[in-house]
């Protein structure tokens, strides 16, 4: 038996409260988890779960054991990694939510790192709202702005960068806002992000200015808002990521350069800093590289005129 493996496995099945869920995590069969599990027990020749029709609970030997078990892998890892060892490598599922543009941006780097850890998976979630990470079972999560849940462990990793753009026909309809005030008189298209669709946040490097809007459309799709400004319909806040391609070819203008939407804090949140797994890390890793190369994710990257 292959202790640090069952381990392993005894974890996540205390993490996701089930062998189907943990089996899922791991990208293994349910039964395998089983024998893992059952060989853990053969080997201390002791209980670790109840197994009832409702569902997992720790033994007290279980419990006991939890603690130990979590040392011992937080152990194994930092020695793989202080080696560099390759017996010790990033292997399973991690399972990553992120808001749609980010996702985009990701998902043409992930193959690097597959690539280059060929026992790892992700499972990219695009959300635009929070998400139970517990409940859903999620690894990671990224979130703009500002996060609440104190029980959550936080890593700001980059801000975000967005325009207010309209394409060429809008404005060939509606002269472009000059102010903040100016966009009462325009149509708005509004990407629903974390709940408030009425109001949009701008700066101008020394005032920040928060302004009520009536959207004419709104959706918690990034990607939806940002087709429909393409086809004209109003004006919208995009990322940089979504919009730029469209702003360097001509289909859609940045307007009102002088106030810009406010930056947001990017933050990887994670339930717990203790025993993270390999994988898990490998992948926090991953996500503060992918946004520390892009200029304009950095807290230095102020300057958003768009340059193609």
């Amino acid at each position: 038996m292959d202790i640090v493996s069952a381990l392993r496995t005894f974890q996540r099945v205390v993490e996701t409260g089930s062998f189907s869920a943990a089996a899922h995590d791991l990208d293994v069969t349910q039964p395998a988890v089983s024998r893992q599990v059952a060989a853990l027990e053969g080997h201390f020749n002791t209980r670790l779960l109840h197994r009832t029709t409702s569902g997992l609970s720790l033994t007290a030997e279980g419990e006991r054991m939890l603690p130990m078990a979590l040392r011992i892998l937080e152990a194994v890892e930092e020695l793989g990694d202080a080696t560099g060892s390759d017996g010790v490598m990033a292997s399973g599922k991690v399972r990553l939510s992120v808001p749609a543009p980010l996702g985009l941006y990701l998902s043409e780097r992930l193959g690097y790192l597959l690539a280059a850890h060929p026992k790892l998976s992700v499972e990219l979630l695009f959300r635009e709202q929070s998400s139970d990470m517990i409940e859903e079972r999620l690894d990671l999560e990224v979130r703009l702005g500002s996060v609440a849940d104190s029980s959550l462990v936080c890593r700001r990793i980059g801000w975000t960068t967005a325009f207010l753009v309209a394409s060429p026909a809008y404005l060939a309809r509606k002269a472009p806002p000059r102010t903040p005030k100016d966009i009462k008189d325009h149509e708005c298209l509004c990407y629903n992000r974390a709940g408030d669709a009425a109001t949009w946040s701008f700066s101008n490097g020394s005032e920040d200015l928060s302004i009520r809007i009536s959207p004419r459309l709104t959706a918690c799709s990034a990607v939806a808002i940002h087709r429909a400004a393409l086809a004209g319909a109003g004006l919208a806040v995009l990322s940089h990521i979504i919009a730029g391609p469209d702003i360097a070819a001509g289909r859609l203008i940045p307007v009102m350069e002088g106030f810009q939407p406010s930056r947001l804090p990017i933050t990887v949140v994670y339930p717990s800093r203790r025993n993270m797994p390999l994988r898990v890390k490998t992948v926090l890793d991953f996500l503060t590289d992918a946004i520390g190369r892009d200029p304009s994710m950095c807290a230095s990257g102020m300057d958003r005129r768009w340059e193609g």
